[in-house]
């Protein structure tokens, strides 16, 4: 057999569904392993590797060129079945991030290392026997990575990152200080695009539902107030500029509660490097200073200190 019907046994020997022995899931695993056509597969790796890092490979030792668009879904049809059940890991990073990395967990490397030799089927029942002790020993150690986040009386849990830890701030150190008694009706999440997603309100107050890369960050609203906030965590993009400011006047067309723009920043040295592209009439909050905020509002909030 080739490479590719040798990966894709091994997968079957795992009895892993028919759709996850795929061509783009044999190639990913033969990327992981850094199994060439001539390889053996003793010689197998479980080196750190990127998403475009397999269509690389799969292109300059198989011949066959995945688009690079193609990242998402050898991600949901290969990467993330495998990772489920633990055949591979990943680093912890936020997976929108440019160093988030795979590789073959210790045991599935010792599993394929064996393939083709005496040794197989004794190494493939014993990886069987413990297979849900692994699922249950890796799932732990992504629980244990990810963030611990109450809302709205709820406890949920965030993804590791930049992002993620200021969406955190908001909810517990902005909301409190600035927008007391909030409900959160809508944080996205940079795996579990809407993690929290209250459909039936938004409607109600006459939100236009529509796509979550269109949906501000975080959206919490004052019942008491009759006030909406609408929250960008800003580490790298999206500040509340006026071409954010037109897309969500756009999607609250039919919103009468009151709006109040606000763009969070983790740091001043991040506030400085956005300060030219905020809008006026917004607000700005900086995490490593939750006490205050900047008022980019005109006489709104102009006056004597005492």
């Amino acid at each position: 057999m080739d490479k590719i019907e040798q990966a894709r046994e091994i997968l079957r020997e795992l009895k892993v569904p028919a759709r996850q022995r795929s061509d783009v899931c044999c190639y990913s695993m033969l990327a992981m392993a850094d199994i060439r056509k001539d390889s053996d597969w003793k010689c197998a790796t479980n080196n750190w590797i990127r998403i475009h890092d397999i269509i690389r490979f799969t292109k300059d030792y198989y011949g066959i060129a995945y688009a690079e668009n193609s990242r998402e879904t050898i991600r949901k049809q290969a990467l993330h079945h495998f990772r489920n059940a633990a055949f591979i890991e990943d680093n912890g990073l936020a997976t929108n991030s440019p160093n988030y990395r795979y590789r073959l967990t210790e045991e599935m490397l010792s599993l394929v290392q064996s393939y083709g030799t005496l040794n197989w089927k004794v190494n493939l029942m014993t990886f069987l026997s413990m297979h849900e002790s692994l699922i249950s020993l890796y799932a732990s150690k992504r629980t244990m990575r990810k963030m611990p986040v109450r809302i709205n009386g709820t406890e949920f849990t965030l993804s590791p990152g930049k992002h993620n830890t200021l969406q955190k701030a908001i909810i517990e150190e902005f909301a409190p200080r600035f927008a007391p008694n909030c409900e959160c009706l809508y944080i996205g999440d940079t795996i579990e695009k809407d993690l929290v997603k209250n459909n039936e309100k938004l409607q109600e107050l006459g939100f236009e539902i529509t796509l979550h890369d269109k949906m501000p960050d975080v959206i919490l609203y004052s019942n008491e107030k009759k006030w909406v906030f609408f929250v960008e965590a800003v580490t790298s993009v999206g500040p509340m500029n006026p071409k954010r400011i037109k897309e969500i006047e756009e999607m609250t067309v039919g919103l009468t509660a009151g709006k109040i723009y606000v763009t969070a920043f983790p740091d001043r040295k991040t506030y400085k490097k956005f300060s030219d592209e905020l809008a006026w009439d917004t607000e700005v909050w900086v995490s490593e200073e939750p006490d205050h905020m900047i008022h980019l509002n005109g006489d709104k909030f102009f006056g004597p200190r005492r």
